[in-house]
């Protein structure tokens, strides 16, 4: 799991998630049975050696009090106004066990003085967010390229290019590339989550 832009650039994730882990005092095996999982996995995850699906990471970062995005804070961001296409930073999530996976395009440089969050869902065929979850807040999006199945707890919404959709956070959700393209998703959501 790595981010990556225009530059190659990469920041090691894990290595976020460790020292979080460290400050919180909390143990591999703390964190292990709160996001149950194995101890095993977490390490590897600390270690960049797996990366983890999307609903396995905003279980770890749940359980150490941060949001996705704090993983990919870098600084001077902030007072950037514009964001060029190519060159946002882009999260790759799970390519091991989803084939492409999903990766998150960040729209919204990361800061904790911003009330929103928005990136671009990158969901290759058959990428998942592999169940549902469920946070505090609200999100939209609107689905720009490809076919979306959107469940949201029982019900389940095929989407196409130009729906949008609109939640309270709170509600169990989860989504799925089922077209035979790329699907591309801009989601915005408040407080910032990932």
């Amino acid at each position: 799991m790595s981010q990556t832009g225009s530059n190659n650039d990469s920041i090691m994730v894990g290595t976020r998630l460790k020292h979080v882990r460290r400050l919180r005092g909390l143990s591999l095996k703390d964190v292990a049975a709160k996001a149950e999982c194995s101890e095993g996995y977490v390490s590897k995850i600390e270690n960049d050696k797996v990366a983890p699906s999307l609903s396995m990471l905003h279980r770890i970062v749940g359980v150490l009090g941060i949001n996705l995005a704090y993983l990919f804070e870098s600084s001077g961001e902030e007072t950037e106004v514009v964001s060029k296409q190519g060159r946002r930073p882009v999260m790759d999530l799970d390519p091991l066990r989803r084939g492409q996976g999903i990766r998150l395009e960040r729209v919204l440089p990361y800061s904790d003085k911003h009330l929103l969050q928005c990136n671009i869902h990158i969901v290759e065929p058959g990428g998942t967010s592999e169940g549902q979850i469920s946070h505090e807040g609200e999100e939209v999006a609107l689905i720009l390229e490809g076919d979306v199945e959107l469940q949201l707890e029982d019900k389940v919404y095929r989407l196409k290019p130009g729906d949008a959709f609109y939640f309270w956070s709170n509600r169990p959700h989860g989504y799925r590339n089922v077209g035979t393209t790329t699907a591309r998703i801009f989601w915005v959501n408040t407080p910032p989550t990932f």
